[in-house]
């Protein structure tokens, strides 16, 4: 094969136009039929042609590119959110370059020494992370912010948590729960401070007295830890944890009180609906989202990048509580 072969080349053994080759090879979905599609994939294949991405990016302008800027991934909810957006974001011919965060100072040195990437869009997660600092760090306006930060310039997903925050505390109270503990996470995130404040009005609404408020990092070790500082004599009568993993954590040092998974002295409710829960091991009550639609929607964002709104309200992704054993 030479060196040089073109797009002509493989128009010419396909039978077809260079502009019916170009849309046929290209990543974005371009309207061409199915049969001269497959035409064109074999000439190419036949030639060793491969698209010069770099040539294609300055011609349409995108670099199919798409920044993922979180705060680490060690979560189990990562593992599950991740691998459903991955595969998407691929599905629509582009990939991803994940970007770990872990506190504003890296955020800032990041601009200070001017380290910045030419992406399609960015998706936010990392709540060191604001709206406007985001787009100057990438120099584009699409900017999808999922932690809580956004502002009238920026587009914005949110799960809708209260739903579900009530429905599990309204599930305590009908079977009879009077106390709780809080096992909480980060205090420094905006969405972890509206998660809080959303379970101490539930509680209050239902008449449950919080007797204690545990911070953790979302982490299975920080859970198990967190057990140790209520279980004794003086159990409340529930724990509900910001997350599934820290009440994994709690559920593992506690399995004598649940026996049969069922509790014996408290009950227990995480937050994220882990698919781990609906195995035998961690049968826990939960609040969750649907994270295929969650993904739907930041998807649909980078693939119709519509002309944006100021003041657009956030894409809401409802919440609801999933019952199971250690719940009673």
């Amino acid at each position: 094969m030479s060196s040089k072969t073109t797009i002509a080349d493989v128009a010419r053994l396909a039978r077809v136009s260079k502009a019916v080759a170009s849309r046929a090879l290209s990543p974005e979905p371009r309207p061409v039929s199915a049969d001269k599609r497959e035409r064109v994939l074999a000439a190419a294949r036949d030639l060793g042609f491969r698209v010069n991405l770099l040539a294609q990016s300055l011609t349409t302008k995108t670099v199919n590119l798409v920044a993922v800027v979180v705060n680490h991934i060690h979560d189990l909810s990562d593992l599950d959110l991740f691998d459903k957006l991955l595969a998407e974001v691929q599905a629509i011919g582009k990939q991803v370059i994940l970007i770990r965060v872990g506190s504003v100072d890296k955020v800032e040195e990041f601009l200070r020494q001017g380290v910045a990437y030419h992406v399609d869009a960015a998706l936010v997660f990392s709540d060191f992370a604001d709206a406007a600092t985001v787009r100057e760090m990438f120099r584009t306006d699409q900017v999808i912010m999922l932690n809580g930060r956004h502002d009238r310039l920026s587009r914005a997903i949110v799960p809708d948590e209260a739903r579900g925050i009530f429905e599990a505390v309204a599930d305590a109270a009908k079977k009879g729960v009077h106390t709780a503990a809080l096992v909480t996470g980060r205090a420094t995130s905006l969405v972890e401070q509206a998660r809080g404040d959303t379970y101490r009005e539930a509680f209050q609404r239902h008449g449950i007295i919080l007797t204690r408020t545990v911070q953790g990092d979302y982490s299975y070790l920080s859970g198990h830890a967190a057990a140790a500082e209520f279980v004794g004599e003086d159990f409340p009568d529930a724990v509900f944890c910001t997350s599934d993993a820290m009440a994994m954590g709690i559920l593992d040092l506690c399995r004598m009180h649940f026996p049969g998974n069922r509790p014996a002295h408290f009950r227990l409710y995480g937050f994220d609906d882990l698919s781990l829960l609906d195995f035998d091991a961690y049968p826990i009550a939960s609040i969750g989202y649907d994270k295929a639609a969650y993904v739907h929607e930041m998807v649909r964002m980078i693939a119709e990048p519509t002309p944006f709104v100021p003041g657009t309200p956030p894409v809401v992704i409802p919440a609801r509580f999933v019952p199971r054993a250690t719940a009673g």
